[in-house]
């Protein structure tokens, strides 16, 4: 698939120079420093160096007084406390580490995990009858709530007061708990933003901990679920995120909680840096795939648990849960295709809409991400779930999904989501209806530009600059997340040095030595997935420009740079 190459503005020259000076490091590097907002040697310092001491104080937060007032007051009366989350890796992270914290200093406490099926996101009416049941007069509800104004209505007048911690968007008006912890409420002056539903409850323990002076090292105990959090939320790694994150996997790679040190072996990491992009692909899909495929609250009583035996079976049962999960999509997406790829018009839509009543719930989001990546336009597929047609959205960089789906509301029972990602719900009659209005709607406002893919370079780099000076550098620059991507450089007329070649199990990556200006004692190891297409404009001694990240490759105990080619062009 043709992709767009982007080049990101390059700061002003005179500002770039006067900072590598001052910072003593290379100008390439301190251009990407620029684009990212850092402009000043402190700014780079902290960027650089993250320090606990900068987080933000909790109390800056509004309803934080409130939040830690109420349940003061619970554990000093010996009520019973339900913490409630959501069923993905925020809401279960969430949920292990404020259950954790407090079972160690009260033990009328129990937790809640809403069933992905039977009751969806967010704080439900059964979650709620759950904890009247169980006699909890507070709720602590993590990741979720700031838009279920009904349902905390309803639990008030079961006699529950409901504490949130949520990040996000709130609506028109604020639901009436006893405290709304949420930082992108418009009346809520503390200053970052971009905090996860785990990240929320964190500063709620850390509150608490400042209010009852107990020391800062027993949270640090839990950085490794905020870090699980961060990472898995797609949330932006910069601010207090970054320093959590940078915190949080050191904790991962030295003194992960029993749960966690078990799926970190289960996902074969016991022996190896783990790093953001471990976190997305490997252990937060595992915490996932029991909300998926079974119930999320299994996930929960392997991140609490203490028992290092018994982590392991838990840990096998939800990696099974995870394979499963990997089998359905896997299966949902190559169908999907192959009906595309049998029917001409549904080629040339610039929308794909799919429905099928077997398909599994639990795993639409990931077939509408992986069809989206396949065939780049705006996508939605569709399952039956209590005799509705259900399902998930997603977009293209750039198009908004959220309005799109929007116009088509009239046809649909509810929806909710933002620019990129949606869920929605409507009568299986409706479908066909639905298609026609999407295509007919996203085809009225996406540009031809919009529907190819983009790739974000840094900057122009020559392969000379490449040093293990500069790598060391470039390595600092991590947690690398949103808002702080790896950075991707262009080096153009360059040569493969004749060893190009296919590899993979279909032949379907790149293997190749790339050389510039004929430097053939200075070549660079170079791999491109999924780029086999590319074999003839490598091949021959035509030169052609690559867009890459430069990498550490570790093979038979010895330690290389190599480029992980992104694209390539004649």
């Amino acid at each position: 698939m043709e992709r767009r190459w982007v080049l990101k503005p390059l700061p002003d020259k005179n500002e770039v120079t006067a900072l590598a000076k001052e910072l003593k490091i290379n100008p390439v590097l301190v251009n990407i420093l620029m684009q990212r907002g850092i402009k000043t040697e402190k700014e780079a310092q902290r960027f650089f160096f993250p320090v606990l001491k900068d987080l933000h104080d909790p109390f800056l937060m509004k309803d934080m007084e409130k939040a830690v007032r109420r349940v003061e007051a619970a554990i000093e009366k010996n009520e019973k406390i339900l913490i409630y989350g959501d069923y993905d890796v925020d809401g279960t992270t969430s949920v292990a580490m404020v259950y954790s914290f407090l079972k160690k200093r009260y033990t009328s406490l129990d937790y809640y995990i809403p069933d992905r099926d039977a009751e969806g996101y967010g704080i439900s009416y059964r979650g709620i009858d759950y904890a009247a049941q169980k006699q909890a007069s507070l709720i602590i509800a993590l990741d979720c709530g700031i838009k279920e104004n009904d349902k905390i209505k309803y639990a008030n007048e079961r006699g529950i007061d409901v504490i949130i911690c949520d990040h996000h968007n709130p609506g028109s008006s604020l639901p009436d708990a006893v405290a709304v912890l949420d930082p992108k409420r418009e009346d809520c002056s503390y200053p970052y933003k971009e905090l996860s539903g785990c990240g929320v409850g964190f500063k709620f323990l850390h509150a608490y901990c400042i209010k009852n002076n107990i020391p800062f090292s027993e949270l640090e105990k839990l950085l490794d679920l905020v870090a699980v959090s961060i990472a898995s939320d797609i949330v932006p790694i910069t601010g207090e995120n970054r320093i959590l994150e940078h915190y949080g996997l050191k904790r991962l790679n030295t003194e992960p909680s029993v749960g966690l040190k078990s799926i970190i072996k289960t996902a074969g990491l016991e022996e190896h840096e783990i790093c953001v992009n471990d976190v997305v692909f490997k252990i937060g899909p595992r915490i996932n795939a029991a909300g998926r495929i079974d119930y999320g609250r299994k996930s929960v009583e392997l991140l609490i648990c203490e028992d290092p035996y018994a982590a392991e079976v838990f840990s096998q049962k939800i990696n099974k849960f995870n394979n499963t999960r990997k089998e359905l999509d896997n299966s949902i997406t190559e169908e999907i295709i192959k009906d595309i790829r049998r029917n001409l018009d549904l080629q040339n839509k610039k929308t794909t809409v799919v429905f099928n009543p077997k398909w599994h719930k639990g795993v639409l989001g990931i077939v509408a991400s992986r069809l989206t990546e396949s065939y780049y336009r705006p996508t939605i597929v569709l399952t039956e779930s209590n005799g509705f047609a259900t399902g998930s959205a997603r977009s293209v960089e750039g198009f908004d999904l959220y309005s799109a789906v929007n116009a088509c509301g009239d046809l649909l029972e509810n929806f909710g989501g933002h620019m990129y990602a949606a869920g929605l719900t409507l009568k299986p009659e409706n479908v066909r209806a639905l298609q026609e209005r999407f295509e007919e709607v996203v085809s009225a406002s996406i540009t031809q530009e919009l529907c190819i893919p983009k790739v974000d370079i840094d900057l122009r780099l020559n392969l000379s600059e490449i040093t293990s000076d500069f790598f060391n550098t470039l390595k600092k620059f991590e947690p690398f997340g949103p808002e702080n991507m790896k950075p991707v450089f262009l080096t153009e007329n360059v040569l493969d040095r004749g060893f190009g070649k296919k590899v993979g199990g279909s032949k379907e990556h790149l293997k190749l030595d790339v050389v510039e200006n004929e430097d053939y004692e200075n070549s660079f190891p170079s791999i491109g997935f999924q780029l086999s297409n590319h074999y003839n404009t490598i091949s021959g001694d035509n030169p052609f420009s690559i867009c890459y990240t430069v990498e550490e490759n570790v093979f038979m105990g010895k330690t290389n740079l190599q480029l992980v080619l992104r694209d390539i062009k004649a």
